[in-house]
């Protein structure tokens, strides 16, 4: 198996999903080691750094690629396995940025009373203990929290010729910020444009499921992926799967379209791998499935439909194609 390392320069790094020449080109199969920079660009280091005053809106979640996949056509289904994932700084930062968050007047959530204060959060990395530490702004609480590291963004290029800023998650993928998108996983998207052009970054050293505040422990990420592809398998919305569970994510608004979404892709993905009819998968799903909620800030809010492999007979999802890509990465690592 190929593997290639690739650094993006800043100049390389891409902002949107579609639009941007791929900056390079590779073969079903191949082994990626990557490094990709946190979604604030590296302009938010020390607590004084704030987020009105550092962050350019054009210029958040710098993606990695887009990478070119030779073959790859629409119709056809990506597969990325996530091999493995660690810190590349020191530091993770998190912060409250003026109308953004879950809990906080917005854009969208118009309302008279004033922004919650611009504050910046600084997770120093501990590497001997893979913890990152909480320092309260506030008053002296501190605690160590395991490093969970996640990508917040994983994704191809729109259909239609459409190009989307890396702030949205959508049926292409994008800005999920699922926590299930993590070591060990294998994502599957849809291809809608000749060779794929998948991106990645936003990596994440932790988040809670929502994301609450609008930002996670955010931070620059060395990782390796393997990226494999499926022929005419394409789902219309993302999918995950793990050892443990088969998954789904819709991304919309309001909230209930995107459990409807996800739901919707759970529910067909079953018939296909249970031969179920669709009244018959939708009476299962709704007695096993868990609901975790991935974001409920950007764009898009996303919600991701899972269900235990545990619970079921065992199948082969996509050719198996998680098993052997599990299988291949196994000389792998960081």
């Amino acid at each position: 198996m190929e593997l290639i390392e690739f650094k993006p320069t800043k100049e390389q790094l891409n902002y949107t999903f579609g639009g941007a020449a791929p900056v390079m080109k590779i073969k079903p199969g191949t082994a990626l080691k990557l490094w990709s920079e946190d979604a604030f660009n590296n302009t938010i280091n020390k607590i004084t750094d704030l987020s009105s005053e550092k962050v350019d809106l054009r210029f958040v979640n710098p993606q990695t690629g887009p990478f070119y996949v030779e073959g790859a056509e629409p119709g056809d289904a990506l597969a990325i396995h996530i091999v493995d994932m660690k810190p590349a700084r020191g530091h993770g930062a998190s912060s409250t940025i003026p109308f953004f968050g879950g809990l906080t007047s917005t854009d969208r959530t118009a309302m008279l009373q004033d922004a919650l204060p611009d504050t910046t959060w600084i997770y120093e990395v501990n590497s001997a203990k893979n913890t990152v530490g909480f320092q309260s702004r506030f008053g002296d609480f501190a605690v160590e929290l395991p490093i969970e590291c996640m990508f917040g963004t994983i994704g191809v290029a729109p259909a239609g010729g459409e190009v989307r800023s890396a702030l949205v998650p959508e049926r292409f993928g994008g800005n999920m910020d699922s926590p299930e998108v993590r070591k060990g996983a294998t994502v599957y998207l849809g291809v809608n444009v000749e060779g794929a052009l998948f991106s990645i970054g936003d990596g994440h050293y932790r988040q809670g499921e929502g994301e609450a505040c609008g930002t996670a422990v955010e931070g620059a990420m060395d990782s390796i992926i393997i990226v494999d592809l499926i022929k005419g398998a394409a789902p219309a919305w993302p999918r995950i799967e793990n050892d443990e569970f088969y998954m789904a994510v819709g991304s919309s608004r309001p909230m209930e379209d995107s459990w409807r979404i996800g739901q919707v892709e759970l529910i067909r993905w079953f018939q296909d791998l249970y031969g179920l009819h669709q009244m018959d998968s939708y009476q299962l799903l709704s007695q096993i499935t868990k609901v975790p909620v991935a974001n409920v800030v950007d764009a898009n809010f996303s919600v991701v439909i899972k269900a235990a492999k545990e619970l079921l007979p065992n199948v082969s999802a996509f050719k198996s194609m998680h098993a052997s890509l599990k299988e291949r990465a196994k000389d792998l690592k960081l």
